[in-house]
Parts: C-alpha cells; structure tokens; sequence
C-alpha cells in the first residue's frame, strides 16, 4: 500500500471523528503532501512505476466503503437498507444482477455518471482506473442520489464473483481492478449466503487479495 494513500485514510478517519476540525486536518494534509511527498514522488520517478499523484479530489472525497461477495448474497440489498431506497441502476434478484463496479455518493440530485466520463478528469479520485481499459469502463459507473448516509461515506457496489469460465471471461482484469479498490478503501465489507456455505476458487482468489488489508 503506498504511503500517500495510507495518510489519506488515516487523516479521512480522524476528520469523522473529530468533525470540528475535519476542513483544518485534511487542508494540513493536503499541505504536507504538496510540500514534501509530492517533491519526493516525483524526484523518484514513482509515479511512472505506481500511482499518479494524489489529487485534490483525493482530500476532498468521502471514506469509500467497497462491498464484495459472490453473486446473490445481498450486496446491493445491504445498499438498500442503509440509504433507505434503492440506487439509479440498482437492481435486485435471485440470479446476478449487478454486473457494475457503482460508486454510489451524495448528490442533490440524482445522477448517474459512466465510467468514461468518472475517470476522464484527473481531479477525480477514480482517473487511475483509465488503466483498465475501455471493457472495463464500461462496467463503471458513478450515482448521485441526496441520501443522508452519503454525506459521510460513499459506498461501492462490487458485481459478484462467478466461478468458472465466466469469471475468466469479464473481458477486463477483474482481479486488478478489486487489488485497486481494496487498496483505495477505507473499509471492506464481505458479504456472505449462509446458505450457500461453498466458496469459489475464483472467490478465494479475491479473498488473498485482501490479506495485507485485514484490518478494514
């Protein structure tokens, strides 16, 4: 995990618990990363090996919280509940039905925003994601709805994890794509089928990527 990203959520964390002084904390972040990181990252050449430079959208942004879990086990129905309606574009039922990566955040009006146009600007938290491809960015997507909850975190619908031939054929690198939201994160929720006590390779896969990431 690269150390920009880590004193990003650390500073998130501090501002909601200490919400008097969120704007100063993350402005003496943003402050210190422009002045010594940045300078550091670039005489290093680390962004021609990793991640772009941080950007304000990053300061800016809410906790993201990404949900992951094999198809049908009730991701976008926990959305649901917590926003107390459902999401542009969510839909609900017994076979796979979110087939999307969705950042769902707060707007005063609903919106829905696809991925190309998410990721075009590079003032955006998610213009590194480019990276993957146009198969993939068309499995992006942003929504915008004035839910309550939305002003304290943004959640991510995650489509679930298949098994087999199907999972191998998404047409873009779906493993790399979660290694890049679990690392953006600052909380993961795995979601689970009581009933269906069984886990994929494909799923386990996922899994080890969350190892260095135990505790979000």
């Amino acid at each position: 995990m690269q150390l920009n990203v880590c004193m990003v959520r650390l500073f998130k964390a501090c501002a909601c618990l200490l919400q008097e002084t969120d704007a100063t904390i993350l402005e003496r972040l943003q402050k210190l990363y422009a002045e010594k990181l940045r300078p550091l990252e670039k005489k290093s050449l680390y962004h021609e090996m990793g991640e772009p430079a941080l950007s304000d959208a990053w300061f800016e942004s809410k906790p993201m919280v990404l949900l992951l879990g094999q198809y049908s086990v009730g991701k976008t129905s926990f959305i649901k509940y917590l926003l107390g309606r459902r999401y542009l574009g969510g839909r609900i039922g017994p076979e796979m039905t979110t087939d999307k990566f969705v950042a769902i955040m707060y707007g005063d009006a609903e919106k829905t925003t696809p991925g190309n146009a998410l990721t075009s600007q590079p003032d955006t938290p998610f213009h590194s994601l480019k990276k993957y491809g146009t198969n993939f960015l068309n499995r992006l997507e942003a929504t915008a709805l004035p839910s309550p909850i939305l002003k304290r975190v943004m959640l991510v619908d995650s489509p679930g994890v298949l098994s087999g031939q199907k999972q191998r054929d998404r047409g873009y690198e779906f493993n790399g794509v979660i290694k890049w939201f679990v690392q953006h994160s600052d909380r993961i929720l795995l979601l689970f089928d009581a009933y269906k006590l069984d886990l994929s390779d494909e799923f386990k896969e996922v899994m080890k990527l969350l190892r260095d990431h135990e505790k979000k």
